[in-house]
């Protein structure tokens, strides 16, 4: 275990961090499932861009991994469009 009080500081931020990671990243992919389930294509176009800049976001802060948001927005772009 770390003694030194800079090391036990960035313990708890570490923590705390990874909390707000955790939910933003289960919030984002609720909210992919949720427009993946949609059927109307109004409401699909309307919360579309929400969930793009979710995607954004984690990409940004390296929650996910560039490509993969890049491919998500993409896969659902295509679903978006074929309603």
């Amino acid at each position: 275990m770390a003694n030194h009080k800079s090391a036990l500081k960035r313990i708890r931020s570490n923590e705390s961090k990874r909390l707000i990671n955790k939910y933003q990243h289960k919030t984002t992919r609720n909210a992919i499932k949720k427009l993946k389930e949609l059927t109307d294509k109004k409401e699909a176009e309307k919360m579309f861009p929400t969930v793009v800049s979710m995607l954004d976001k984690l990409a940004k802060k390296n929650v996910i991994h560039a490509n993969k948001a890049a491919n998500l927005k993409s896969g659902l772009a295509k679903h978006v469009a074929a309603l």
